[in-house]
């Protein structure tokens, strides 16, 4: 099962490479959607080898994710901002 953290941890380097060289935009599904399936790896990873920590932090990080995927599929108000800080 190790090889499933190996994949997740490389879809998070591959995504923060692919949005650091503006080959991918956080605006937009790809990004958010490598990122929930890396932290979905790493969260099996993690559940094998009793990794609680690891387990909460890519567990939150994946549902980041999914509700800026879910977010980017919502149709957005004409004029109505998404409440940026």
């Amino acid at each position: 099962m190790e090889y499933i953290g190996w994949i997740g941890a490389l879809l998070f380097i591959i995504s923060y490479l692919l949005l650091s060289l503006d080959y991918l935009s956080a605006q937009k599904y790809l990004y958010h959607i490598l990122n929930a399936l890396g932290a979905l790896c790493l969260v099996i990873n993690a559940l094998v080898i009793d990794d609680y920590p690891n387990i909460f932090v890519n567990a939150v990080w994946g549902l980041i994710a999914l509700v800026a995927v879910i977010k980017r599929m919502q149709p957005t108000i004409k004029g109505k901002s998404r409440g940026k800080i």
